[in-house]
């Protein structure tokens, strides 16, 4: 089966598409976050995978395409930025101060984790992107000699998981200023929790969009340095 496959450029492309369009229509079927449409999909393609007996290489021989629109898509976080421009200019210090906390608080946490649970230096660095969009953490794990190959399933996780639970962590922790709700969430969420945050608002989103952009590039120039610190 692996043969026939492979000599179908677009079979990724099918699969990826059916299992989240599968998971969308079980999201809006159930109404829960619980039912991220993201993890469906991660879960149906795993699952696919291991029954038929198809290794990754051969999936991804068609997948890779959709890898290609990661990087353009991010563009698109420019729009809802747009449309709030005025807010962004009425409150520039501090949700400078907020993306430069979230990223910093992010590279931060891995760091602690490695010092916690004795991790490698590679496992270390393979985690260091974990919250930034995977157009940026590929590359950053490929630069630091990590396992890119696990820092993109990592990044989607995080992402599942902020889409998730971030609004409540958000209404546990008594946090309601919209602005910071949209940082929080693109800061440790990047694409997926802007997602969520464009659900809750223009506002939300907005300052979501700038969050992702800004601590991709934040973490990109301060990786090498915390690569070194471990």
């Amino acid at each position: 089966m692996n043969e026939m496959l492979a000599e179908s450029a677009y079979f990724g492309v099918f699969l990826s598409l059916l299992a989240y369009c599968i998971g969308m229509a079980a999201n809006r079927k159930f109404r829960t976050p619980v039912l991220n449409p993201m993890l469906i999909a991660v879960v149906i393609i795993i699952a696919f995978l291991y029954v038929f007996k198809i290794d990754y290489e051969t999936y991804n021989f068609g997948a890779k395409y959709l890898t290609y629109f990661l990087t353009p898509s991010t563009v698109c976080f420019a729009i809802p930025l747009h449309q709030e421009m005025q807010k962004l200019k009425d409150n520039k210090l501090a949700i400078a101060c907020g993306i430069v906390a979230g990223a910093f608080t992010s590279m931060l946490c891995v760091l602690f984790l490695a010092v916690v649970f004795n991790l490698t230096h590679e496992q270390y660095v393979t985690l260091l992107p974990k919250s930034i969009t995977s157009a940026f953490g590929y590359g950053i794990s490929e630069e630091l000699n990590g396992i890119s190959s696990i820092t993109v399933p990592v990044i989607i996780l995080t992402g599942v998981v902020g889409n998730v639970f971030g609004q409540s962590i958000c209404r546990i922790t008594g946090i309601r200023n919209r602005i910071a709700i949209g940082l929080a969430l693109g800061s440790s969420s990047h694409a997926l929790g802007t997602a969520k945050a464009l659900e809750l608002g223009e506002l939300e989103g907005a300052m979501s969009s700038i969050s992702v952009v800004v601590s991709g590039i934040l973490t990109v120039v301060a990786a090498s340095f915390f690569a070194g610190l471990y």
